[in-house]
């Protein structure tokens, strides 16, 4: 009975993956609330005994659903973002100026302030601290009503063969639409801040979880904080990010500069080397001790990087797209059932303040600081004002990435308090969704209007 019950449930999410995004395109209402609610509806239903979800009973298949899911994610973000990112270049380094300061500033003081005011209520450090780190990161699965919508590509300057055009009109007619593209993007730097961020900010939350669990295992941090400094912080960030340009780069020659063509996918528009790269990148990077998280956002965008404008880049999202939209869906489902089933059943009023002060002041407080000091002017790409930035601090949903640091760290060591780390994450993430998810149509909405009625003033 339990699997029919799940056939039907994955029946329910597919129809509904379909449906929702046109339907409720237009409201201030966002798929993952409806499918949140949906969820708790089912799970108030007279479920067989193994349906209950459990989080700490499956904690191996929630960790595994979960790393898969933010896998495909990170590998649209990556192929979603226009912007360029060349190393060599000081303009392109500054119009990523949002993300650095997210990253650099903003992520380090939500850990922290998490981790203190759960050890200021009473929390065990350790616990505390994996607690900031887990809810730190912007999650790339349920953030995508804020995040850019996926590559833009040029319409007649488009190239449709496998490597650069030897016809010097179709030439300038490619370059004039990269540049178009280019333009669009950096119109709207809060989408393409958020966008950036989460696809960075899922591997750099993993020393934080690291330097928890040793915390509660290995004890004083003189004991292991040189060696968590030099290897966790810094070189499986190096080697993560190098795995994945590596592995982009020979899959986009490949790819798309093949001196044969059978090996030119680009040309076939097969869009499933996305997840093939994906798992490729992911494992190579897991075997050599980086953060699988990073090498395949860097996969992405180094993929994205090639033959810019080709068509191919946007039938590799819209795969990625769908199955990520899936099964987002179905994790939706499954964490409602969760909530009406017994996760939030050690749920105190520890976890309601820190999940409220997370959402309403200490994501906006530090992501303000992090954007408004010393900050790059408006009218440049990667500059933000005010009202930007203040939608850039806001919007740091917390989800899918949450669920699956704890899994993990809970697979790491046995955390006294991991029933009261389930139960505060997930009304966390249910907080998030619902404030989040009302406020993000209606506030992107109006953001874009004020900069359509600023280039309309602009003098021709």
């Amino acid at each position: 009975m339990s699997i029919n019950l799940i056939y039907l449930i994955a029946g329910l999410a597919m129809l509904l993956a379909a449906v929702l995004p046109s339907l409720l395109d237009r409201y201030a209402v966002s798929a993952a609330m409806v499918l949140l609610l949906l969820g708790m509806g089912i799970g108030l239903l007279p479920l067989p005994e193994g349906m209950r979800l459990d989080p700490v009973a499956i904690r191996p298949q929630v960790e595994r659903v979960t790393e898969f899911t933010i896998l495909v994610a990170l590998m649209g973000v990556g192929l979603a973002i226009d912007r360029s990112l060349d190393w060599r270049s000081r303009s392109a380094w500054a119009s990523w100026s949002p993300t650095w300061r997210l990253l650099a500033v903003a992520m380090p003081l939500t850990i922290a302030s998490v981790a203190l005011l759960g050890w200021g209520l009473g929390i065990a450090p350790a616990a505390a601290l994996l607690l900031g780190a887990v809810l730190a990161p912007t999650d790339p699965v349920l953030a995508s009503d804020v995040q850019v919508e996926g590559p833009r590509v040029g319409g007649a300057g488009a190239s449709t063969s496998g490597g650069p055009s030897d016809d010097s009109a179709d030439a300038d007619a490619d370059a004039e639409a990269v540049a178009d593209d280019e333009l669009v993007d950096e119109q709207d730097d809060v989408r393409f801040a958020l966008t950036s961020e989460a696809g960075l900010n899922d591997g750099l939350a993993f020393p934080f979880v690291t330097a928890a669990i040793l915390l509660a295992s290995a004890g004083s941090v003189t004991s292991w904080g040189l060696h968590w400094l030099a290897w966790d912080v810094v070189g499986k960030v190096v080697v993560g990010v190098l795995v994945g340009v590596a592995v982009g780069r020979g899959l986009a020659r490949v790819a798309f500069r093949s001196p044969r063509r059978s090996l030119r996918l680009a040309e076939q528009g097969e869009p499933l080397l996305a997840l093939a790269a994906l798992v490729m990148t992911y494992g190579l990077s897991q075997l050599v001790g980086g953060y699988g998280f990073l090498s395949v956002f860097a996969c992405g965008m180094t993929l994205r990087a090639a033959e810019r404008n080709h068509h191919y880049h946007r039938s590799m999202h819209e795969v990625v797209q769908r199955l990520e939209r899936l099964l987002t869906l179905i994790i939706l489902l499954m964490l409602g059932m969760a909530m009406t089933k017994g996760v939030l059943g050690s749920l105190d009023w520890r976890g309601v303040v820190i999940a409220l002060a997370l959402v309403f002041v200490v994501r906006p407080l530090s992501g303000w600081v992090s954007l408004r000091l010393r900050a790059r002017p408006a009218g440049l790409p990667g500059g933000l004002g005010p009202r930007e930035t203040l939608a850039t601090a806001f919007f740091g949903v917390r989800g899918v990435g949450s669920i699956y640091y704890l899994a993990f760290a809970a697979g790491e060591h046995a955390f006294v308090e991991e029933r009261w780390l389930w139960s505060t994450i997930a009304f966390t993430i249910l907080l998030s969704v619902m404030v989040h998810g009302t406020l993000a149509t209606p506030v992107m909405s109006y953001l874009e209007r004020r900069r359509e009625r600023a280039a309309a003033a602009e003098p021709a």
